[in-house]
C-alpha cells in the first residue's frame, strides 16, 4: 500500500506501527498507517485523509498498512441510489418509536454506560469490555474534525448514541453503540437507515461506512447495504454484487 502524495497532504508524516495481532481476521497480524501530527488534521485535511481510506479514533487518523494483506476495503454507501431491502425495510417500521437528537461531541455520563454495557455484551474479553471513562474519552470524545453525536430514544430512555463526522462529501459513520438487552431490536441497521437518511437530506452524497472485511463476521452486516463503492487500488469504484 502506498504513501499519501497528495500537495494538501505533504505538510502530515506518516508512521506505520509496529505489528499487533488483527481484531477482525483470528491468526493473522496488521498493521496500521498513522497520519501525524494529529493537530494539524482538521476537518479540511481529514476529508483528503477519508478519500484516500483513512479512518478516525479520537485525534488520530489510521487506515491499515498490511504488508501482505488488503482485506480491509473501506466502503461508503451512495445515498442517492441506497434502496433499503425488505428486513431493513422491517426494521425501520419496527423503531419508528425511536426519536433522534443531533448534539455537540462531549461527555455524558449516561453515554459512557451504555457503551460499558454495549462492550460487555458484544466484545467480553476483547480488551474493550473494561469500565474505563478514560479510553472511553480517547476513543470516541475527542475530536479534531467536525464531529457530532446523535442520541436515539425511546419514551426518553437512551437506547443508541452515534458517533459521526462531518466530511466534505458526506458522513463517516465513526462508532455506535447501544440498548443490546433487547435481542429482538435492530438498533444498528435502523441507525444506517437513518444516518444514510439523514445524509441525503443534508445533500451530501457518501455514507462512509468504514472498512468492510470479506472473512469477518463482525463485518458482515455492512455488506447488506447496496449498492457500495470501495476503494480498490486507490480508486472509488462500484463493487459488485459477488463482491460484497
Amino acid at each position: 500500500m502506498t504513501l499519501p502524495t497528495d500537495p494538501p497532504l505533504q505538510k502530515l508524516q506518516f508512521y506505520a506501527t509496529t505489528s499487533y495481532a488483527c481484531g477482525y481476521l483470528e491468526g493473522r497480524m496488521a498493521q496500521s498507517l498513522i497520519a501525524a501530527p494529529h493537530h494539524l488534521i482538521d476537518a479540511e485535511t481529514y476529508s483528503d485523509l477519508i478519500q484516500l481510506g483513512f479512518r478516525r479514533s479520537g485525534k488520530f487518523a489510521y487506515r491499515p498498512h498490511c504488508e501482505h494483506c488488503n482485506a480491509c476495503v473501506p466502503v461508503r454507501l451512495p445515498v442517492a441510489e441506497f434502496q433499503p431491502n425488505r428486513s431493513q425495510r422491517r426494521a425501520w417500521k419496527q423503531h419508528q418509536g425511536l426519536t433522534s437528537e443531533v448534539i455537540a461531541l462531549n461527555y455524558h455520563p449516561e453515554h459512557l454506560m451504555l457503551y460499558t454495557a454495549y462492550q460487555r455484551a458484544r466484545h467480553t474479553g476483547g480488551g474493550m469490555d473494561a469500565d474505563d471513562a478514560e479510553q472511553y474519552r480517547n476513543f470516541l470524545v475527542q475530536s479534531n474534525v467536525e464531529t457530532v453525536m446523535v442520541e436515539f430514544r425511546e419514551a426518553g430512555v437512551l437506547k443508541m448514541v452515534s458517533v459521526v463526522d462531518i466530511v466534505r462529501d458526506g458522513i463517516s459513520a465513526v462508532y455506535t453503540f447501544y440498548d443490546c438487552s433487547d435481542s429482538g431490536a435492530s438498533y444498528g441497521t435502523y441507525n444506517v437507515l437513518w444516518l444514510a437518511q439523514w445524509c441525503h437530506s443534508l445533500c451530501l452524497p457518501h455514507l462512509y461506512l468504514g472498512y468492510w472485511i470479506a472473512d469477518s463476521p463482525k463485518m458482515a452486516y455492512k455488506q447488506n447495504f447496496a449498492p457500495q463503492e470501495g476503494l480498490v487500488d486507490g480508486e472509488w469504484v462500484r463493487l459488485k454484487a459477488d463482491q460484497v
